[in-house]
């Protein structure tokens, strides 16, 4: 399989724009995607922010599966601050306001001694697509942050007021490059990954057959997968679908396109790609 690699320069770039702006800021909240949040934790922001507090937000947790709530306890655990979030949750702003609140209660108890009534300043990360920009826009009540459905929509900083916070949401940023590439399938199986530069077959396949060892039965429900190597199932996908071309050929390029866009809008079922010893790998516990 094709090695997967993104780190175009305006990355490079936003990376030192939040080392220029992190002394502004009381505060990091690091967004994940709630389906892989080891995956989409980027160990080198981590080392950027060093001993800010920090809120490990596991975002689109509405179409993630229990096991997520699992990794939020673990990380609870370990001493971190996490939240399972989701823009669609009841009471899911309330929530977000207070996790953010206690995470920075010291400091502002601390200004307020001194007289001082700033906003608390809150440092917005991630890699790209997780959900930055809806968690903004959340917060501000309104569409003050710019989003999509594509990776790198973000491209420069936005300080964004919200009440008693100020935001600054930065470009989805990746590491420069993963040592595991499990990781970076798995980020290009939910989206934050450009798909420009993916080989398409070769994450369709990946896709089905990590699909078909963890979450079968959203492979059968779907599309009536049952078994087979990773190019019968897609095979299966295209006749469930109807993409089949003259002389009763197979339309891959349709069936795999189909297959990635099902999965990331979870019609597949609630997944959570990643366990505890994923999470210890990449260093997010």
């Amino acid at each position: 399989m094709k090695t997967i690699q993104w780190f175009p320069g305006h990355m490079a770039k936003a990376v030192r724009m939040m080392e220029d702006n992190l002394t502004l800021c009381d505060a990091v909240v690091f967004v994940l995607d709630a389906r892989a949040p080891a995956s989409s934790f980027n160990p080198k922001l981590r080392d950027l922010v060093k001993n800010k507090p920090v809120l490990y937000l596991f975002n689109k947790a509405d179409l993630a599966d229990g096991s997520a709530d699992g990794l939020v306890s673990l990380l609870k655990e370990n001493g971190k601050n996490a939240l399972k979030f989701s823009a669609n949750y009841s009471g899911a702003l309330r929530k977000l306001q207070e996790a953010m609140s206690a995470l920075v209660a010291e400091k502002s108890g601390r200004l307020k001694e001194k007289g001082s009534a700033r906003p608390m300043r809150f440092l917005i990360a991630g890699v790209p697509n997780t959900g930055k920009s809806t968690v903004i826009n959340l917060l501000s009540g309104g569409k003050r942050a710019q989003t999509g459905d594509k990776a790198g929509v973000t491209r420069g900083k936005q300080w964004v007021k919200c009440g008693a916070f100020e935001l600054l949401d930065t470009p989805g940023t990746m590491p420069p490059y993963f040592e595991n590439q499990k990781f970076a399938r798995r980020l290009a199986y939910v989206g934050s990954v450009n798909d420009d530069i993916l080989e398409y077959d070769e994450i369709a396949l990946a896709l089905l057959e990590e699909l078909f060892a963890t979450y079968p039965i959203g492979l059968s429900e779907r599309y009536g997968i049952t078994g087979g190597e990773p190019l019968e199932m897609l095979d299966q996908v295209c006749v469930r679908r109807g993409f089949i071309l003259r002389g009763n050929e197979y339309d891959y390029e349709r069936g795999e396109r189909a297959l990635v866009d099902d999965f990331r809008k979870g019609k597949l079922g609630k997944v959570c790609l990643d366990n505890p010893d994923d999470c210890a790998e990449i260093g997010l516990i």
